[in-house]
C-alpha cells in the first residue's frame, strides 16, 4: 500500500510539473489562432508551423522572444512562467498582418472556462 502511495503522489506531481503545449499555425502572413490562453506561473511550450512559402520571425518584447520559423517549417519558443495579463507578439517580416496575443489567464479561470 505504502508503495502505492508514493506511486500516486509521483505520478501527480510529474502531471504539476508537466509543460501545456500550444500550436499556431502561420498562413498567408497570419497566426491561427490569433490568440491563446495560457495557465498562469506555468511554463509553456508554444510551437509555430510556417505553412508559408517564406520564413517569419517571431517578435516580441512583451516575451522577450525572438525566433524565425523558415518557410514551410516548424519551429519551438518556451515562455513564462508568466504574470496574468496580455502579451503581444508579431511577425517581424509581416508586421500588419502577423499579430498575435498570449493572454495569461489564473489557474482558475482557466479550468472554468473548458
Amino acid at each position: 500500500m505504502q508503495k502505492f502511495m508514493m506511486l500516486m503522489l509521483l505520478a501527480l506531481s510529474f502531471k504539476a510539473c508537466a509543460i501545456d503545449e500550444i500550436t499556431i499555425t502561420i498562413r498567408n502572413h497570419l497566426f491561427y489562432p490569433p490568440e491563446v490562453d495560457i495557465p498562469q506561473h506555468k511554463k509553456v511550450k508554444i510551437t509555430f508551423i510556417n505553412l508559408d512559402d517564406t520564413p517569419e520571425e517571431i517578435d516580441s518584447f512583451d516575451l522577450n522572444r525572438e525566433k524565425v520559423v523558415f518557410a514551410k517549417s516548424r519551429s519551438s519558443i518556451y515562455v513564462g512562467p508568466l504574470d496574468a495579463g496580455r502579451y503581444r507578439y508579431f511577425g517581424e517580416y509581416h508586421p500588419n498582418t502577423a499579430i498575435g496575443f498570449v493572454n495569461v489567464v489564473p489557474v482558475e479561470e482557466r479550468q472554468n472556462a473548458k
